[in-house]
């Protein structure tokens, strides 16, 4: 089941405050990126965050799950307290790289 658009801007209005947030679709599902680093995972209208030890300390009580068939474990976070959840995406931002672009094949 793919995400619909008023949950992704619900979470987007939740962290909105937090820097400059873009996402793009994916296959039916969103990736949210603060000051262009990923941080938040919305697939089947649910957030997920990656199992870094960075965020570990504020997830510890959280539910787990997978994203999608195939993917790794990753913490699934409570887009409602949007005071948790800027916490959550702010040490995100600062632990997590800019994704390097990827080389276009010169086939």
């Amino acid at each position: 089941m793919a995400s619909d658009m008023d949950y992704v801007q619900y979470v987007v209005d939740q962290i909105k405050t937090n820097g400059t947030i873009t996402y793009k679709k994916m296959f039916g599902e969103y990736l949210i990126y603060l000051n262009n680093k990923p941080v938040v995972m919305i697939c089947d209208n649910t957030a997920f965050v990656k199992m870094l030890d960075c965020v570990k300390p504020l997830m510890e009580n959280a539910e787990t799950g997978f994203p999608y068939e195939g993917a790794k474990e990753h913490y699934m976070v409570n887009v409602d307290d949007s005071e948790y959840l800027s916490n959550v995406v702010m040490v995100l931002e600062k632990n997590v790289p800019i994704p390097k672009k990827k080389k276009k094949s010169t086939r």
